[in-house]
């Protein structure tokens, strides 16, 4: 088989396994809340404050979805509305020192949630976790785009 062939069935099997993995250990943890919640959160604690357009296309979803978020965000304390200083008229949105305890404690549940799963791998595959886990954050990171590329 072609390297690239063989890259992109691996690819397409990381996405799939990671998407089951998330659904798996959200299931887990019997929590009801949405995704799109905990991956806001998730956002603002990687580039807060940001616009709730920008949001919206990091995170993938309508502006109006955002807004509704947002608004949930901050009604529990979680995110908070402060003034733009690039334009007096519009606001950004920034993550509150609870809604960083919240997302923390959410990844903490998810992890224990998935510890059964995982507590047999023997040392060999602990370091391959270890290394894909850099792996992929060191691709991620390479490739976030900034707000500013996001804005255009």
């Amino acid at each position: 088989m072609e390297r690239g062939s063989e890259l992109r069935g691996l690819l397409s099997d990381l996405v799939q396994a990671n998407s089951r993995l998330v659904r798996m250990a959200a299931r887990e943890t019997g929590s009801t809340e949405s995704s799109a919640t905990w991956r806001t959160l998730g956002l603002l604690q990687q580039q807060s404050p940001l616009r709730i357009g920008e949001l919206a296309e990091l995170s993938r979803v309508a502006q109006p979805t955002m807004t509704k978020i947002v608004a949930g965000l901050v009604e529990r304390g979680w995110a908070e509305r402060v003034h733009d200083p690039d334009d007096a008229r519009a606001s950004q949105i920034g993550l509150t020192a609870a809604g960083a305890a919240a997302v923390d404690e959410w990844r903490a549940t998810l992890a224990s949630a998935l510890y059964p799963y995982f507590a047999d791998l023997d040392e060999a595959d602990l370091e391959a976790l270890r290394r894909t886990v850099r792996l992929l954050e060191s691709r991620v990171d390479r490739n976030q785009p900034t707000t500013m590329e996001v804005a255009r």
